[in-house]
């Protein structure tokens, strides 16, 4: 059985490295270093007081060590290394290309009054979450021993939990709404005869390469299957799947 560092050192790369620094944030907020005041999403205080910071330090943060913090690692710890060593296998770039869009995506909505929240961090988690439930929608899932679902149906069913528990549910939301422009614009819409025009840019390639993130890419491009749009009989979209082609 391998130990704590070995698991530790398996993690592929940007998975490990997000949910690192979330764990950093929070123990750096129990050892009372700072605020969270400090690194919310505050609008104002990013125009009119020019700090930047806020945009990028207020996905990192989970909340204090609490059981919540625990699930939310969790998930990162499971669902972000799943989508990444699977349909993003030897694609780091991308899989880190999707971050970006996912967190861009989420300052975006997040600045409309009504969906504004302090911190994106469970909404990115939530993000993978449902990215994850479209790549492996027949999976079956088991919530605490007590009820058995389909992949697909696991967002919503987490959302639900968290309503029941008393959690805000708007970071959740924004996270799903997330996940899903994504996986349309990258999977559902070329495969119905669409352009890909979420590509990942050269630059994040460049950089993934020059930084030597991840395995290198293979030389094989994986493509949709024109025929991959298939539903089951319950209606649920099965997820892409892939031909390589020389």
């Amino acid at each position: 059985m391998s130990s704590p560092a070995e698991w530790y050192n398996t993690l592929p790369p940007i998975s490990k490295a997000y949910g690192t620094t979330c764990l950093a944030a929070t123990a750096a907020y129990q050892l009372g270093l700072y605020q969270p005041v400090h690194i919310a999403l505050l609008y104002p205080q990013v125009f009119y007081g020019f700090q930047v910071w806020r945009l990028f330090t207020n996905f990192f943060f989970l909340g204090p060590f609490s059981i919540n913090f625990g699930i939310r690692l969790l998930m990162i710890a499971r669902y972000g290394v799943q989508l990444e060593k699977g349909p993003f296998d030897r694609r780091t770039a991308d899989f880190l290309w999707m971050m970006i869009f996912g967190g861009f995506a989420l300052l975006v909505l997040s600045a409309i009054p009504f969906l504004w929240t302090p911190f994106l961090a469970i909404s990115v988690v939530f993000m993978l979450l449902y990215i994850w439930s479209r790549e492996f929608p027949i999976a079956q899932i088991n919530i605490y021993g007590l009820v058995s679902l389909k992949a697909f149906y696991l967002p919503w069913a987490m959302l639900a939990l968290d309503v029941i528990f008393g959690s805000p549910i708007i970071p959740d939301l924004l996270g799903i709404i997330a996940g899903h422009l994504y996986y349309f614009l990258t999977v559902l819409h070329p495969l119905a005869g669409g352009k890909n025009i979420l590509k990942t840019p050269m630059w994040v390639h460049k950089s993934v390469a020059r930084w030597r993130i991840g395995a290198p890419a293979v030389v094989s491009r994986a493509q949709p299957v024109n025929n991959a749009r298939q539903e089951s009989s319950s209606g649920v979209f099965r997820g892409r799947s892939y031909r390589l082609n020389e």
